[in-house]
């Protein structure tokens, strides 16, 4: 299975690497998988053989539902093991964003000065840690670098936005509104914004209520300031709208980063009150484009 993107980008191939390249890979870039936390989040863990209790599944959009069927996951129970397994054999990646100046420790060390560059200064600012991911039916604490497109995650007050990622849901029942701040990432002004839509079933007005919360995109790095959410990753490491500003020598960006996405996409995705309910899902599929992807 490839490694997918939001919208027309989503089946994205990488090649595959061998075991030898992955060992090399994770001692550069010292993620310590091998350490990873798996702290269960759940009480099933300790109820032995009782059954788990089963979630109420989550309330979407089509446009949230279609979005899941691309990424080919389950919102209710995350991936399984063996999927993020074949997932991550396919794609040859971990959820790693090289930051603006990439050189080996031992050269850092010699070069302190590397790290009081302003962008390498903004980077480690927004350095995610570590992730709270659906599988298996079980919420798990994992490495932020665990993560593979598809994981279900969720965000609380506090939490770093461990990867681009799609809202679905609120955390919890009490939640009202949920605010990312994402200035460090696109240079918004304000905290992006999501709260949750009731609408008729039929056009005409008329049936039954149906909500859901609004899907807005949010990027890894980001802050999580007010209530918590549940979200799909769709996109890791250097797929990450952040490796794109970086590898382009935009980051920190000066203006609003999604300026330029809106000229290319033909659209206006700045964060307003007055946004389709869905913009956030049509935002994955402008970041996909080619050109934003070209490197400096």
């Amino acid at each position: 299975m490839a490694t997918k993107r939001g919208g027309a980008g989503l089946y994205q191939q990488h090649p595959t690497i061998s075991d030898n390249t992955v060992t090399a890979s994770l001692s550069t870039t010292q993620v310590g998988l091998g350490n990873s936390r798996h702290k269960s989040l759940s009480s099933s863990k300790k109820m032995g053989k009782k059954q788990k209790q089963a979630r109420p599944p989550l309330s979407l959009s089509p446009a949230q539902q279609d979005l899941i069927s691309r990424l080919n996951t389950n919102p209710d129970t995350g991936l399984s093991t063996d999927e993020v397994t074949a997932r991550r054999e396919e794609s040859g990646a971990f959820n790693v964003v090289k930051p603006p100046i990439d050189c080996p420790p031992t050269v850092c060390c010699l070069l302190p000065c590397i790290k009081h560059v302003p962008s390498m200064k903004a980077f480690r600012s927004i350095q995610p840690d570590d992730a709270e991911v659906l599988r298996n039916n079980d919420w798990i604490r994992y490495d932020v670098t665990s993560l593979v497109t598809g994981d279900i995650i969720r965000l609380e007050e506090g939490d770093v936005v461990p990867a681009d990622c799609v809202v679905l849901a609120f955390s919890t029942s009490h939640v009202q509104e949920l605010l990312v701040d994402v200035r460090a990432i696109t240079a918004e002004d304000k905290p992006r914004s999501a709260k949750r839509i009731v609408r008729r079933k039929t056009e005409q007005g008329d049936g039954d209520e149906v909500s859901f919360v609004q899907p807005i995109q949010l990027y890894w790095g980001g802050t999580v300031v007010q209530g918590g959410c549940i979200a799909v990753v769709t996109a890791i490491g250097q797929e990450c709208f952040v490796a794109t500003l970086i590898a382009q020598g935009k980051f920190p960006p000066s203006a609003n980063a999604l300026n330029e996405l809106a000229v290319a996409s033909g659209g206006n995705y700045s964060d307003k009150d007055d946004q389709p309910d869905e913009s956030g899902i049509a935002l994955v599929q402008a970041s996909a484009e080619p050109m934003l992807r070209e490197t400096v």
